[in-house]
């Protein structure tokens, strides 16, 4: 019995000197809202064709040692028919998250598919209301593969780093 405290203290002691990670999402909050729409009110009386053509970015800065805030950008540019640009509606949906524990191939991931994964279901709401607000059909985003994206966009980076070296 005596042995089995010790070992279980042991292996108790060891686990407390690992970083034990930490993740704490502080706030989510829109930090840009844009809608526009150029053609109105002419566009209301034309058949209804149209067009979704998606651009999206994250970005994220160390607000203080372990606190970061992560940017989603979404900018939604629908088109009626050829070029003609119904309405164009982006937002900027941002959250504080308190991170820690994680190694640096870890928090890169966190930083560029976990948060923004997060925030997505947030910053589709927003693009929802106000393409709604401008009289317009909703507009319902697909789920979007941030880990796909995030893979992408590491790929890249070690291509440029060897190419660079």
């Amino acid at each position: 019995m005596a042995d089995e405290n010790q070992n279980s203290q042991g292996a108790n002691g060891a686990a407390d000197q690992q970083p034990q990670v930490q993740f704490t999402l502080q706030r989510i909050y829109v930090k840009d809202l844009s809608f526009e729409s150029p053609k109105a009110p002419a566009v209301f009386q034309s058949q209804w064709n149209p067009h979704v053509n998606l651009d999206l970015n994250t970005r994220h800065s160390e607000l203080q040692e372990g606190v970061h805030e992560v940017v989603l950008s979404l900018s939604a540019t629908v088109t009626n028919g050829e070029d003609d640009v119904t309405f164009i509606a982006e937002v900027q949906q941002a959250g504080i998250f308190a991170i820690s524990g994680l190694d640096e191939a870890g928090m890169r991931h966190t930083l560029g598919a976990f948060c923004p994964n997060i925030l997505f279901p947030y910053a589709r709401e927003a693009v929802d209301n106000l393409v709604l607000r401008g009289s317009f059909p909703p507009l319902m985003l697909s789920p979007v593969n941030f880990d796909a994206l995030y893979a992408q966009a590491e790929q890249r980076r070690m291509d440029e780093a060897k190419s660079n070296a």
